[in-house]
């Protein structure tokens, strides 16, 4: 049984990533970064579904922490044949605002995050002639957003970094591919005041905000043999945004 990696897979969409693989037979493993609690909820949601499961505390943008990480799991239940790059924050604030701190800490974890655990993953899955990396970007790394300059940057790193290493490993039978989420209804978002929701509905052609599950069906198209064809892509899950 093949073993998914989901970074950030407590809570949100990674936790429905998470279990969504589950589902589709994969072994799973999730690193969180603060809620225990949290993910030990998403390890009990995968193993009803008859797979094996672990939890681990790292930060993705310690380079000795992800090390650590991947030699655990592989331990536990094998080499990493899936990585979903789902770790992010945000720290939004007008440009002139925004400190130094703010701007290195959201590139750190979300772009040198997916860096760090492509890097470490990618040397099994030379190995193993096989391998499917799922990088979580954004649209707004495409269309860019007003007081996110920094979470705009690292997603839009994201995605040049993708089609990157999409190009360097395809031989391998590797691939590397991106999706850009819209409007996704999670905690996060529950937060925003009525206005600036329907200013965001009025965006979207289908008329809805998005759901994890949403993003979480095309993660398990792309791992799947079904998607062996694909690699190097943004695909958009918005709505028509």
């Amino acid at each position: 049984m093949s073993v998914a990696l989901v970074t950030g897979g407590s809570r949100g969409i990674g936790r429905v990533i998470a279990e969504n693989l589950a589902k589709d037979g994969f072994n799973i493993a999730i690193c969180y970064s603060g809620n225990e609690q949290a993910a030990q909820e998403t390890i009990e949601l995968c193993k009803k579904h008859g797979v094996q499961a672990m939890f681990i505390k790292a930060d993705v943008s310690n380079s000795g922490e992800v090390t650590e990480l991947f030699a655990q799991i592989k331990e536990l239940l094998g080499p990493v044949e899936v990585l979903v790059n789902n770790a992010g924050i945000t720290k939004d604030g007008l440009l002139l605002r925004m400190t130094e701190e703010d701007f290195d800490k959201v590139i750190d974890i979300n772009l040198k995050g997916t860096f760090l655990c492509t890097k470490v993953a990618i040397k099994d899955m030379l190995k193993a002639k096989v391998g499917r990396i799922i990088n979580i970007t954004s649209i707004v790394g495409v269309q860019g957003n007003p007081g996110q300059s920094n979470y705009c940057a690292s997603k839009a790193g994201i995605i040049g970094f993708t089609k990157s290493v999409a190009r360097e490993y395809g031989s391998k039978n590797i691939t590397v591919n991106a999706i850009a989420p819209g409007f996704i209804q999670t905690a996060m978002t529950d937060v925003l005041p009525e206005d600036v929701k329907n200013a965001y509905l009025k965006q979207i052609p289908l008329a809805r905000f998005g759901t994890a599950e949403d993003v979480a069906n095309v993660v398990s198209f792309l791992a799947s043999e079904k998607a062996s064809y694909i690699t190097g892509q943004v695909i958009e899950v918005t709505g028509g945004m």
